[in-house]
């Protein structure tokens, strides 16, 4: 066992009194956990799987305000999203960036009657929108952040402009509209941030993945997933943030009848990560913001070197880890045809595709689209009061996690002590105003190649050397296959540094290795040995690892150990 997983273990032993226990590891209960550890408080966060990999790690990708959430009315979430976006793109630089966002519109007027009945929540079926409701919402979007603004505001093109720009565009447009969101690069590695930023300020906490809390008759047990350890712990207050299993928690938590009222309505959401350079290119380095022809709003935009396509919108009933089907992918490069008709788009190009549940209020909405996308805290009472966080997203997870935290410090009888609007994450701080000017330096200060120095920036932002000159003082700062960024001292890191238990946990949250298509047989393999040393594994215990890697990539990610093999070969072949 990592030593920091013994001492936190360890420190439990000693002491199972917490003010607040927090149930989840998404980025909702990271963002609770930092907020609640950085006024003082004592906190334990346990999650069952890998932090950021249930619900938070299927998010589009967005950091955006919500400019759809218009038409439900809800200026108050767009207005909390502005200013969260703006919040990020200056507290994580070097993962959260400007994204132009361009609108085709093949009408003027279409739209505008349904979007208004749509506000007074008379009516749940969507219509297409046209360039004057557009028009209206852009407007408003300016309006909110008028007085601090960071990004440009939106512009109108004719159809003429618009297909001087984007040629392989549709040919039915009549107008197109661009205005700027941003888009995250590494979503779940900022959570990692999070976690390491809270212990370094607030040592008393504790954050652990693979764990799980039970109740007892004499309280509440922390059972450690992997030793199978039981530790007995004792919470003033615990905060449920366990996204669209919030129901289940609650009722396993407070001993609840199965069928009390549910907090959560979740919808799913797949995505597909396509290589396709002739789209990628098409798009001119713009997210296409668009609708299908069920009138549910669609996405691509140019991701790491690769395109990110989706998404489908579809109400579950029973929550379980999700996978994209057949007919979501189908739905979905369909609906690519629809706005680049003449481009060669083929489920031969997928390379990843990924899926998850929207942890969404409940709702009796026909329409999925219309479900608010807002947040809110639920209490409920016991000898240990529960703080449930239904809904929240991505881009509003530090204002949700604050407003959770009050709630908090309110039962605790604790004033706030700080606040976290302008506090910088991880590698954002200090972050220049060009990344350019963190390259060349980092290359001339450590003498290595440019190319190197953008990937540890990209990775790791400000914090690149730091992580350069732990791992060289490792021994084994190489490459995990020929041509790979990754480095087998980082893998040793990351074990060490940042909880990663399992080879799912390097590959798909910790690196961009699998979500960008890079992920071969001769690398799972290399990682699960640079992990088996430092976690003590057999080597029975590690083909298992392999093994179950492998089955969760072609299970749920479309990667089949086939296509896995065919990469290591095209790998090793043109490294030769």
């Amino acid at each position: 066992m990592p030593l920091q997983r013994q001492d936190n273990f360890e420190s439990i032993r000693r002491d199972g009194d917490f003010d607040v226990l927090i149930v989840g590891g998404g980025i909702n209960g990271l963002g609770v956990f930092r907020e609640l550890s950085l006024q003082g408080v004592r906190v334990l966060l346990v999650e069952r799987c890998d932090f950021c990999s249930g619900c938070s790690a299927a998010p589009s990708r967005m950091i955006h305000g919500g400019l759809r959430y218009l038409e439900n009315g809800e200026f108050n979430l767009v207005r909390e999203s502005l200013a969260e976006r703006d919040a990020l793109l200056l507290n994580a630089p070097h993962m959260v960036r400007p994204l132009p966002t361009t609108i085709p519109l093949a009408t003027r007027m279409s739209g505008l009657f349904n979007a208004a009945t749509s506000f007074l929540g008379l009516s749940d079926k969507p219509a297409q929108r046209g360039a004057l409701p557009v028009k209206i919402g852009l407007a408003l979007y300016d309006l909110v952040t008028r007085k601090r603004r960071q990004l440009p505001p939106h512009r109108f093109r004719s159809a003429r402009e618009t297909k001087e720009k984007w040629p392989e565009l549709t040919s039915n447009l009549r107008y197109s509209a661009t205005y700027y969101d941003a888009w995250i690069s590494h979503p779940e590695r900022l959570g990692i941030e999070l976690i390491s930023d809270t212990i370094e300020m607030a040592p008393q906490s504790i954050a652990l993945n693979y764990v799980e809390v039970r109740r007892d008759a004499d309280g509440y047990v922390l059972h450690d997933r992997e030793s199978g350890a039981d530790l007995p712990i004792n919470p003033r207050v615990i905060v449920n943030a366990s996204g669209a299993w919030l129901d289940n928690v609650r009722r396993n938590l407070t001993g609840g009848a199965p069928d009390d009222a549910p907090l959560i309505s979740g919808t799913k959401g797949s995505h597909l990560i396509l290589d396709t350079p002739n789209l990628h290119d098409a798009l001119d380095g713009h997210m296409m913001f668009f609708e299908n022809t069920d009138g549910r709003v669609c996405i691509v935009f140019p991701y790491l070197g690769k395109v990110l396509a989706g998404s489908t919108d579809i109400r579950v009933e029973t929550v379980t880890r999700t996978r994209c089907e057949d007919d979501e992918r189908d739905y979905i490069l369909g609906s690519l045809r629809l706005i680049f008709p003449d481009l060669n788009i083929s489920e031969n190009d997928i390379v990843f595709s990924y899926s998850g549940i929207r942890p969404l209020p409940s709702s009796d909405h026909n329409f999925t689209g219309r479900i608010s996308r807002s947040h809110f805290t639920h209490r409920l009472d016991g000898p240990v009061p529960q703080i449930c966080m239904v809904g929240g997203k991505w881009t509003t997870f530090r204002a949700f996690a604050e407003q959770t935290a009050d709630k908090v410090l309110t039962e605790l009888g604790h004033a706030r002590t700080c606040d976290t609007h302008q506090l910088a994450i991880g590698g954002g701080k200090d972050f220049p105003e060009h990344v350019k000017t963190l390259i060349e330096g980092l290359s001339r200060d450590l003498g290595i190649s440019s190319e190197r120095a953008a990937y540890l920036v990209d990775a790791y932002g400000t914090q690149a050397a730091t992580v350069w000159r732990d791992c060289r003082a490792r021994g084994q700062d190489t490459p995990v296959v020929a041509g790979c960024s990754l480095t087998c001292a980082e893998v040793v890191r990351m074990v060490t540094h940042e909880q990663a238990r399992h080879p799912a946990d390097i590959l798909l949250r910790r690196t961009n290795l699998a979500i960008t298509g890079q992920v071969s047989t001769e690398m799972i393999a290399t990682i699960a040995n640079v992990m088996a040393q430092e976690l003590g594994w057999t080597t029975e215990q590690t083909d298992a690892e392999i093994a179950a890697f492998t089955d969760e990539l072609s299970r749920y990610h479309g990667v089949s150990a086939t296509t896995l093999n065919q990469r290591s070969l095209k790998r090793n072949t043109e490294c030769a």
